[in-house]
């Protein structure tokens, strides 16, 4: 029998600037400084400035071109400016003003049609005018649990790990991947690692995110979904697989990426995504998410003997808004393999078996948006780990700036 959630505590630890420094790896950056001073990012042929005097203004010049960029709306501060940041995320270019403690972004722009800002070789030469590192996180969502093969937790000195996407001032192609450890007692949660996937020889360092991070041996397995650069008619979406030995739960990583081929036929799939992975029994089981357009989407799951032969297993068409596909052991003496998926239609979150037939509900809270239903269990103590869509950074930023995680823990009844 399932045990009922309930909710014990909220986390958002939003951040422009990722903690440690070094070098650019990724088109990730923040610049930041206090008052109100001219911030310039550069690199070749690309000057990147935001002017904070009146109306916040970016001026972007790309091979000669300068062009001006502000907000008629959004532009002007409401309240005395405490400091002042310029962010590169993907390819979006913003300007934030610091009011009472909070992030305001007031002007952007995007690079996508004037500069490839995926390209090491630019990265690796970008100067700044003033303290820049990685971007960090205006809210965190898509969290899963870093998992060993079989499915159970990872553990770090205690604390589970759990991978999220963290959230940019706007669309898909804003956030990235990050790894965060969980103290199990307090519920704080700890930046531990940001991660990207470098796609082929030269195709670049991209953001992609939804991800999920398993131990497999003495290797490590990053599973992520491709919104780093997602356009719904030029560059649908798909999931890629990485392999390293290197230690990744720490510090920032670039990994190559190959595609990851999960099985569609039979169906229409107009892009895959929300990738999870474990092994079972002599081969592995992969649950991920199809899309009929975008955005109606469903579970589906895939078996195989390894990840490169997997057919497909099962299909659950009925779901129109059912995403955050999660294998999971059910606790008890049965010890059966459970698909768990967020439902936003219905506002729940089904249970479903191996043939992804419906068999129960969790008993918990359901947030906004689409809270993936992440459980862990730790000496017979259950958590929940979601999000909502709660949004950060002002009405200019629009969609994708989610979300608030939801900690939710098993009931004693």
């Amino acid at each position: 029998m399932l045990p009922r959630f309930e909710v014990v505590a909220r986390r958002r630890p939003v951040a422009l600037t990722a903690p440690g420094s070094g070098p650019v790896r990724a088109p990730y950056v923040a610049v930041e400084a206090p008052g109100s001073p001219e911030l310039t990012l550069s690199g070749g042929p690309v000057t990147l400035t935001a002017t904070f005097e009146g109306r916040v203004t970016l001026h972007l010049t790309t091979d000669g071109r300068t062009t001006s960029h502000r907000s008629r709306r959004s532009g002007r501060p409401e309240g005395p400016v405490e400091a002042v940041a310029l962010t590169l995320t993907g390819p979006q270019v913003t300007a934030f003003t610091r009011e009472a403690g909070s992030w305001v972004a007031r002007a952007r722009a995007d690079l996508t049609e004037r500069y490839d800002v995926h390209d090491e070789t630019w990265l690796s030469g970008l100067t700044v005018s003033h303290s820049m590192g990685r971007f960090g996180q205006l809210g965190l969502r898509d969290l899963r649990l870093v998992s060993q093969s079989d499915g159970s937790p990872y553990l770090r000195d205690g604390r589970l790990l759990l991978t999220a996407t963290s959230a940019g001032p706007g669309g898909f192609t804003t956030g990235h991947c990050s790894v965060w450890s969980l103290d199990p007692e307090t519920l704080e949660l700890e930046h531990r690692a940001d991660l990207f996937v470098r796609r082929g020889v030269d195709h670049g360092v991209y953001g992609d995110h939804a991800a999920h991070l398993l131990r497999d041996g003495d290797r490590w397995l990053l599973a992520a979904s491709t919104w780093g650069d997602f356009d719904p008619h030029r560059r649908p979406v798909g999931v890629v697989l990485a392999e390293t030995t290197d230690d990744v739960t720490r510090g920032v990583h670039v990994l190559d990426g190959r595609p990851f081929a999960l099985p569609t036929d039979g169906f229409r799939s107009v892009g895959v995504w929300d990738p999870h992975l474990v092994r079972s029994g002599s081969g592995w089981l992969v649950g991920y998410v199809s899309a009929t357009k975008y955005f109606r989407f469903h579970p589906v799951l895939a078996a195989g003997p390894d990840l490169d032969s997997l057919v497909l297993r099962a299909v659950a068409e009925g779901h129109r808004e059912t995403e955050g596909t999660t294998l999971t052991r059910l606790t008890g003496p049965d010890g059966e393999w459970r698909v768990l998926a967020s439902d936003k239609r219905r506002r729940c979150y089904p249970v479903l078996d191996l043939d992804l037939r419906e068999v129960d509900r969790l008993d918990a809270f359901y947030p906004t948006n689409i809270p993936w239903p992440t459980i862990a269990t730790l000496d017979s103590e259950s958590l929940l780990v979601g999000f909502n869509g709660a949004p950060y950074g002002g009405r200019l930023v629009g969609y994708g700036s989610h979300g608030e995680v939801v900690l939710q823990r098993a009931s004693g009844d």
